[in-house]
């Protein structure tokens, strides 16, 4: 039997689909979703196809074509889905910049739902923690359906992607300099280098990428023509330390080549601040942790608004001190107040690291910004090369020793970096900000 409606009762499914348009619409029943269903469970009868087909086919003659080219719009979105889904997989391994570890997740969980599924796989050991972090991503999106998850990554590429692009266009005029970085603003202006840590959703943590670039830019800064080099943070905080998300990105040679590779990489950062030839001036705007404190006393200025706080966790992370602070901080605060920070990971605040010799001087808030400029812009019209040398008359002395102490300090840290309690801590605090 032909499965095409026989035309001579045309006239009649015609009258027939007109009145169930006219119901359909009094009703406000969704007529193309009915189709949509009808068509595929109804096929294999004739006579239910027979009338499906008519009704589309009048649909057509009414010029009620909206439904049925939605019908037809939808029929297509889902086979372009797979194929957007497909784009996007290509499109990420097209990235030239690495989004960093979170989006990485996210982009693996979502893919592992859209293809899989649901998370069914065994949960990893606390140590291993590449695996445990994408196992938790995972497992986080629950029952989410494959369509869901496989448009989620679409549109999660798709915004990555734009922007990249975005970030990656230089405004007519503006200074190349300051566009050559991904977590850093470097402008240079009146004698002056600004560097901003520039990561403010992630309250200026530092990542792998970080770390280079701000070694970048001070060797940068310390060939330019500018007289002093400011460094301070985007947003509410100066900086959260050390981003713990570098600890998940293990090397082919596992965790002891890690733990060297950052060794390596900490040395070779704090050496940068120990040899900048320049007046370097720190102003902290906000909350700073960890090495961003820690390196402080390298600086030759320490400007603070009284919303500053200044915290070095280490005993709390099962980690040391850094940047030079074992010695430094001695020096400038005495071994009483040092160990107070250091090891038992007293948080000061603006007020009280000022007192101890840690901060120059502390403003408020409200003002911080006008009157530390106003200082600055009178600091960089003094004779650089002055400044310059004088510089090099007071700290020249006890460079060698500082970067011994640096060398000591980070072969401790590749150590601890291995320990137990570093691991459980790393381990604790990715577990609760995959929990946030």
């Amino acid at each position: 039997m032909s499965d095409f409606p026989d035309l001579r009762y045309f006239p009649i499914w015609s009258c027939f689909c007109n009145l169930f348009l006219k119901l359909t619409h009094y009703l406000k029943i969704n007529l193309f979703h009915i189709l949509w269903k009808r068509t595929f469970r109804l096929s294999v009868d004739t006579l239910n196809f027979s009338f499906v087909f008519c009704l589309e086919f009048v649909i057509h003659l009414q010029v009620v074509s909206f439904p049925v080219v939605q019908l037809h719009m939808n029929r297509t979105a889902m086979r372009a889905s797979q194929k957007d889904f497909e784009n996007a997989v290509n499109q990420v391994k097209l990235l030239k910049k690495d989004p960093g570890n979170e989006v990485k997740l996210k982009l693996y969980a979502l893919y592992k739902q859209a293809t899989e599924g649901p998370c069914d796989m065994p949960k990893p050991g606390v140590f291993d923690l590449i695996n445990k972090a994408k196992w938790d991503a995972w497992n986080t999106l629950g029952t989410l359906p494959k369509e869901t998850a496989r448009q989620n990554y679409v549109d999660l590429v798709s915004s990555l992607s734009s922007s990249l692009e975005s970030s990656s266009q230089v405004e007519p005029g503006t200074d190349r300099k300051s566009t050559a970085y991904e977590t850093l603003m470097v402008t240079s202006e009146d004698g002056i280098t600004k560097i901003t840590l520039n990561r403010p959703a992630k309250k200026n943590a530092i990542n792998i990428e970080m770390y280079h670039e701000i070694m970048r830019a001070l060797k940068a800064a310390s060939k330019d023509d500018s007289s002093i080099t400011v460094l301070t943070g985007n947003g509410d905080y100066y900086s959260s330390g050390n981003d713990l998300t570098n600890f998940t990105d293990i090397p082919p040679g596992g965790v002891e080549e890690k733990a060297k590779n950052s060794a390596i990489l900490l040395r070779e950062f704090v050496g940068c601040f120990i040899d900048f030839p320049k007046p370097l001036i720190a102003m902290v705007n906000g909350p700073a942790v960890g090495i961003s404190v820690t390196i402080l006393g390298l600086f030759d200025a320490v400007y603070a608004s009284d919303r500053a706080t200044f915290h070095t966790p280490f005993s709390h992370l099962g980690q040391s001190p850094e940047g030079c602070s074992s010695y430094t901080f001695l020096k400038i605060m005495g071994p009483a107040k040092a160990t107070e920070m250091l090891v038992f990971g007293k948080k000061l605040t603006a007020g009280e690291a000022c007192a101890q010799g840690l901060v120059t001087e502390v403003f408020p808030d409200s003002t911080f910004q006008k009157e530390v400029w106003t200082r600055l812009k009178a600091f960089a019209k003094l004779p650089p090369n002055a400044m310059r040398i004088s510089k090099e008359v007071i700290r020249n002395r006890e460079k060698e020793k500082l970067h011994a102490v640096n060398a000591e300090e980070c072969s401790v840290l590749q150590e601890r970096w291995l320990s137990d309690e570093c691991m459980n801590a790393v381990v604790n605090f990715l577990s609760r900000k995959s929990n946030l």
